[in-house]
């Protein structure tokens, strides 16, 4: 029995408009999700005359606890206050998270948009000023009930799940186990290699399909699989040279990351892992300051070794801007 059985066209209509206080007009359109059931319904033209339509996401039964949504949306709403592009869940008698008929849901306005141009420089560097922002946001305070992007989840269990099931024919079985041991061997020691880093609040999932592109710049969405990751410092490039293109892409979205930090008074090096294939995580780290810095940020001084951070006992960042002494707590937001 699928999990979305009892979501009928009625049922959404009754419990948009049981949350909301909203009339719709009874018109509703699908749009693409692969775990939640996403509609965008249009309200009736006697409701406010600026009213939008809006989007209504039905979690999938039983995947997450009340509390990791709840968390999942604050952060989308968090991250909205800081004036991030974030589409942050509605809020309807102090209320984002909505239970009806079983389902447990949330509305939020109705945000158009492309696909991102991930070849186009410019584009990458803006997003890479945004993501900068939403994890900068992220090490303000963790996850209490969202699981942890780790080895474990993201490779091993994912692994062995294939290989205990019938999934793989017989005739590619050893290859694939040959080939998989392989990667999550390189993940291990590319994790090793990272060391010790601190773990931070993450979007879990941004990819091209979860940014909508304006002339505006992005609009970051679906929050759904915010999760803890570390926060890396320190490069590894085992595998530089096959992933040399892929590597470039991350350069340029870095440099708008570190500009961005630098603006706001922190700088970090960063390392995202790039989670690849259905089956088990290929992880590709890119240092921030693997580059040169900018000419101008250079010369006043904002971009220092994460080593000398770590050794700030207090977490706070010290710098001279423009002949001007600035003290940054690490652990409050300033852009």
């Amino acid at each position: 029995m699928s999990a979305y059985q009892a979501l009928t066209p009625e049922l959404i209509l009754d419990a948009v408009e049981s949350a909301s206080g909203l009339r719709c007009d009874g018109r509703l359109q699908a749009l693409n999700s692969y775990e939640n059931r996403v509609y965008q319904l249009w309200l009736d033209d006697g409701g406010p005359a600026d009213a939008m339509p809006v989007v209504a996401k039905f979690y999938r039964p039983q995947r997450w606890s009340s509390a990791a949504i709840q968390e999942e949306q604050d952060f989308a709403t968090e991250l909205a206050a800081r004036e991030l592009p974030v589409v942050a869940p509605l809020a309807f008698n102090g209320r984002t998270l909505h239970e009806y008929g079983g389902f447990q849901f949330a509305l939020t306005p109705r945000r158009g948009g492309r696909t991102p141009e991930l070849d186009d420089p410019e584009t990458l560097q803006w997003m890479g000023r945004f993501i900068a922002r939403i994890h900068a946001v992220g090490q303000v305070k963790p996850f209490d009930h969202r699981p942890t992007l780790d080895i474990e989840s993201f490779a091993y269990e994912p692994v062995q799940f294939v290989l205990d099931g019938d999934f793989v024919p017989d005739d590619l079985y050893d290859t694939y186990a040959s080939v998989a041991e392989d990667v999550v061997e390189r993940i291990e020691r590319r994790w090793e290699a990272a060391g010790a880093a601190r773990q931070i609040r993450l979007h879990g999932d941004c990819h091209a399909g979860n940014v909508l592109w304006t002339d505006d710049g992005p609009h970051f969405v679906d929050l759904d699989d915010a999760r803890t990751c570390a926060l890396l410092r320190r490069i590894v490039a085992e595998l530089r040279d096959e992933l040399a293109d892929l590597r470039e892409r991350l350069l340029r979205k870095t440099r708008g990351h570190r500009v961005d930090q630098a603006r706001g008074g922190r700088c970090t090096e960063l390392a995202d892992h790039l989670l690849g294939g259905e089956v088990a995580s290929e992880a590709a780290a890119v240092e921030v300051l693997d580059e040169p810095a900018d000419d101008g940020v250079r010369e006043r001084g904002l971009l220092r070794r994460a080593g000398e951070l770590e050794n700030d006992e207090r977490g706070v960042l010290r710098a001279d801007l423009d002949g001007r002494r600035c003290s940054i707590d690490a652990r409050r937001l300033r852009c």
